[in-house]
């Protein structure tokens, strides 16, 4: 166990972002921020910028798990955050690695597609979220078209979040940024039957890495402690921030300032 003065450890699973802008950057950049200390494992090596992703290169499933095994053998995790995992050997190598930690809570942002619209996984990887990694979350945290595409036959939001939950998850994000809407609106959907709901100001331009930042700052949370609801919460206001204050630092979307003051 950690020390009271230690921070929680937090291990990332996600592929590289050479612009800093999402994947591994943007977790590890998060997890500091809000108090954890992060541990990554590289999935895959991108050609990505901030106006798109243009290349993956996926790692081999056994070096994935060779680097997974060798922090959770040293350090303390008490969470793991799953972003990019490029294929479906990937995806089923990382579910028995999971399957062996049960008692570490686990956020799952299932990452499909670049900002830009690039691929950054191929369809098989689809079936190994539903069948494999869903039953071992404890919080999935897809935007509107990620649910679509995970469980395409469900007419709404809430019918989406009931057959994602019904795969075994503890509890389903739906986030709302990239639906049309005037506001954002992001609900949390509860194996017990629960929802809860927040309303964001919808701010304006595009983010490189929102959903990265999101779902570390929810494992950070739950590493530290909170409930999920609560982490989910906070972790909202947090990413936020970042947005509210980001930087255009490059030519295409915004980068989060995960370094921001509330």
């Amino acid at each position: 166990m950690t020390s009271p003065s230690s921070p929680a450890v937090v291990l990332a699973i996600a592929g590289n972002d050479p612009s800093g802008g999402a994947g591994l950057i943007a977790d590890l950049q998060a997890i500091t921020a809000l108090g954890g200390h992060p541990t990554a494992v590289v999935t895959a090596l991108t050609v990505q910028d901030t106006v798109n992703a243009w290349r993956v290169e996926v790692m081999p499933a056994e070096l994935v798990v060779q680097q997974a095994e060798t922090v959770l053998a040293d350090l303390p995790v008490t969470a793991i955050k799953l972003g990019l995992l490029g294929n479906a050997e990937v995806g089923r190598a990382v579910a028995v690695l999971l399957a062996a930690h049960p008692q570490i809570p686990v956020v799952l942002d299932p990452v499909l597609t670049a900002g830009g619209g690039g691929a950054l996984a191929e369809d098989a990887l689809i079936d190994v979220y539903l069948e494999k990694l869903l039953p071992l979350a404890t919080v999935v945290t897809p935007n509107e078209a990620e649910s679509r595409r995970l469980v395409p036959a469900a007419g709404n939001t809430t019918a989406r979040a009931a057959l994602l939950l019904a795969r075994g998850c503890r509890h389903v994000l739906i986030k709302g940024a990239d639906a049309d809407t005037p506001e954002v609106n992001n609900s949390l959907f509860s194996h017990d039957g629960s929802q809860y709901s927040l309303t964001w100001p919808r701010l304006p331009g595009r983010y490189h890495g929102s959903g990265c930042t999101l779902a570390s700052a929810i494992a950070t949370l739950l590493a530290r402690g909170h409930a999920p609801r609560a982490a989910v919460e906070m972790a909202q206001r947090y990413t936020w921030e970042t947005l509210k204050q980001s930087w255009q630092l490059g030519k295409g979307q915004r980068i989060p300032n995960r370094q921001a003051e509330s």
